[in-house]
Order: structure tokens, then C-alpha cells, then sequence
């Protein structure tokens, strides 16, 4: 595999245009030329880069299917999957997520030093590939709960909020 490097607006383009969670830049591009998909063997699938989209999101989005890092052995490590794979395809749309908060308890922020001066044992952890962190000290039964009111922030239906929270 060759690397290339392509301006912002090519980037956006590239992204704008995945429709699988987790698509590879090389596999949009195939698919928008036309080019047969390459068959690749399973243990590759798992190390491909990801293409985040930036798309704007349409009303009633469908459920991020799961990933690798939603099949984490700790809920934590889905919690922080889930929240990834809803940063990868909603992008700057995300950003919603800094109105969400507890009734005393800051859930969200852009640095982890906001998270511990908000709170005593936030446990702060970033949202990989994100510029967000968010307090992963809470059960898991809560950990839930917050990824529902993400996404329904973010436009998607109870049906579908109700089957990936409950994967966490």
C-alpha cells in the first residue's frame, strides 16, 4: 500500500463520501472510479486506516454498525469505541456533545484538565480522533445513557439509540 498526500478539500471530499463505518480512503476512491473492490484476507481488515466522514447528517441517521473497538472487553473501552465511531462519522457535528452535562457533573470537554477541574475522579479519557475528552468514572448503566443522549443530539431514532447503547 502507497501513501499520498491530498489538500483538505480532496480529504473532505474523500470522507464525505464513505458509506460503510470504517471504509478506507483506497476503497471510496475505488468505488467513486468504478474499480472492483479488492478482496482482502480477515486478519488486514482489522489494521486498515479509517476515513472519518464529514457529511452532514441526514434526519434519522442509521446505527453505527459495531466495530472492532466496540467489541472491547471493558465498558469503558466500548463506551470510548462508540463514541469514536460516532465522532469518525459525524465529525464537527459532534461537537454537541459540550452541551451535554449531568445535573452537577461536566460529561464533556476539549481537554482533560477541564474534565478533572469540573469534578473529583473524572477519569478523564480522550475520544480518539477527536479533539474531545469525556469522564469515564461513571457505571456502566450511566456510560449508556450518555451515549443515547449523543445520539439523539445527533438526530438518530430511540430504535436505533436503544441497540448501540446497549452494546456498551
Amino acid at each position: 500500500m502507497k501513501t499520498i498526500e491530498v489538500d483538505d478539500e480532496l480529504y473532505h471530499y474523500i470522507a464525505s463520501n464513505t458509506q460503510n463505518i470504517g471504509e478506507s480512503a483506497s476503497e471510496i476512491l475505488r468505488r467513486l472510479l468504478g474499480f472492483a473492490p479488492l478482496e482482502k484476507p480477515q486478519e488486514k481488515l482489522q489494521d486498515k486506516p479509517q476515513v472519518a466522514s464529514t457529511a452532514a447528517v441526514a434526519a434519522a441517521p442509521a446505527a453505527p454498525a459495531a466495530k472492532p473497538q466496540m467489541e472491547a472487553n471493558s465498558a469503558v473501552g466500548r463506551f470510548i469505541g462508540a463514541l469514536t465511531e460516532l465522532y469518525q462519522r459525524h465529525g464537527d457535528a459532534f461537537g454537541v456533545v459540550l452541551n451535554i452535562r449531568g445535573r452537577d457533573r461536566l460529561y464533556f470537554a476539549t481537554s482533560s484538565e477541564e474534565l478533572n477541574q469540573a469534578g473529583k475522579s473524572t477519569n478523564p479519557k480522550a475520544i480518539s480522533g477527536s479533539p474531545y475528552w469525556v469522564v469515564t468514572n461513571n457505571n456502566t448503566e450511566k456510560k449508556r445513557t450518555i451515549v443515547a443522549q449523543v445520539m439523539a443530539e445527533l438526530g438518530y431514532d430511540e430504535e436505533a439509540v436503544k441497540a448501540f447503547a446497549d452494546k456498551i
